[in-house]
């Protein structure tokens, strides 16, 4: 049975529609992300699952139980925020523990529940301590560990890290996903960055003026958006328009001359216009031209050395179409205004259909 399925969700707030007829399931002990840029309605669908807010239409299941109109401190659910919210006046072991009291614990399973979560959010020994004491991604460690005390039924996290330095929230991606895989927390998990999304999630809800543009595990997302919203969301920003002239094996004419794909969606045929994404690491640069198909001529416009990899932007040879692909190391060794060949991996070539205004 599904843990969680939202079922034709719509909000409103005065006219301006937050949520429209979103519907998704959850299985138990999924990571499930909500990604998206502010405004398209993810931390209202948060609310309204953890029953802080109420939809205009549809309903919340938790393991088939109807639970829309139930209150937010019956549905079993904890809340973990950007912003920590952890209570200055306590001591760690005091902020931890402070759910537990509520519900009725005796004092010494407390203790123990406090000294178990300590361990696990790498704390041992900081029951004492003031959160004053703390650097923020201790805190942040805090906030976790007290989410997780009343073992809720489901952990939802509103942009957790985003108070963090990228190099501490890195650290801390990695670290949150493995507790909540060690625990077989069901989580759901709102975020407007792609990187802590693929980090974090097993599978990522796209979202996009409150309707879901995708659902798919990272790796799908990425190597297949479903639009060219998703593509460029997830950072992808060459995108062209063809033309598919034949289905065996995939050409498309496009502004660079005639490419090879490695394969394109059953319901094109040859003649219709599509969209083509090409990733950003499909790229090989060369001194001499390549072989076969795929090979171009460019000019290189800029190029950024960023450690793993250098960041290229080329001219096409229509002189109009502006390519950016991410070269392994410091391999680019050609100087701005240059020309450089270019072959394109068919693989790394995505073709969609062409977008429709919402």
């Amino acid at each position: 049975m599904t843990f969680l399925a939202i079922e034709h969700i719509s909000k409103h707030f005065d006219d301006t529609p937050a949520l429209q007829g979103v519907s998704l399931e959850v299985a138990r002990g999924e990571i499930l992300c909500l990604l998206g840029p502010s405004g398209c309605g993810k931390t209202t669908l948060l609310r309204i699952i953890a029953g802080l807010e109420q939809p205009d239409t549809g309903r919340i299941l938790f393991q088939g139980q109807d639970v829309t109109a139930i209150p937010s401190h019956r549905r079993g659910v904890g809340l973990m925020f950007q912003d920590y919210v952890l209570f200055p006046h306590m001591t760690v072991g005091e902020n931890i523990a402070f759910g537990l009291k509520m519900q009725g614990w005796s004092r010494q399973a407390i203790a123990h529940r406090v000294q178990e979560l300590l361990q696990l959010v790498a704390m041992p020994g900081y029951e004492d301590r003031r959160v004053y004491e703390l650097s923020g991604g201790q805190q942040q460690r805090v906030a976790l560990a007290r989410s997780l005390a009343p073992s809720p039924q489901l952990l939802m996290l509103d942009e957790p890290l985003g108070a963090l330095d990228r190099t501490l929230r890195d650290q801390l991606l990695l670290e949150l996903r493995d507790i909540l895989k060690h625990l077989g927390q069901t989580a759901i998990y709102v975020t407007h960055d792609q990187v802590e999304a693929f980090a974090v999630a097993d599978r990522v809800a796209l979202m996009r003026a409150g309707r879901i543009e995708q659902i798919d595990t990272p790796e799908g997302l990425y190597l297949r958006p479903a639009s060219p919203f998703v593509a460029r969301f997830l950072g992808m920003t060459n995108i062209l328009s063809g033309e598919l002239l034949q289905r065996e094996p995939p050409q498309v004419r496009t502004p660079l001359g005639l490419l090879h794909l490695a394969q394109v969606p059953g319901a094109f045929r040859p003649g219709d216009s599509l969209t083509l994404v090409i990733r950003p690491e499909s790229a090989r640069l060369g001194r001499a031209p390549f072989p076969g198909p795929n090979a171009l001529v460019a000019t290189l416009l800029t190029r950024s050395f960023r450690g793993a990899h250098t960041l290229i932007q080329l001219l096409g040879p229509d002189q109009q179409t502006r390519l950016t692909f991410e070269i392994p190391g410091p391999r680019c060794m050609a100087q701005p205004g240059e020309r450089v060949y270019v072959h394109l991996d068919p693989d790394g070539i995505v073709a969609l259909a062409q977008e429709q205004e919402l």
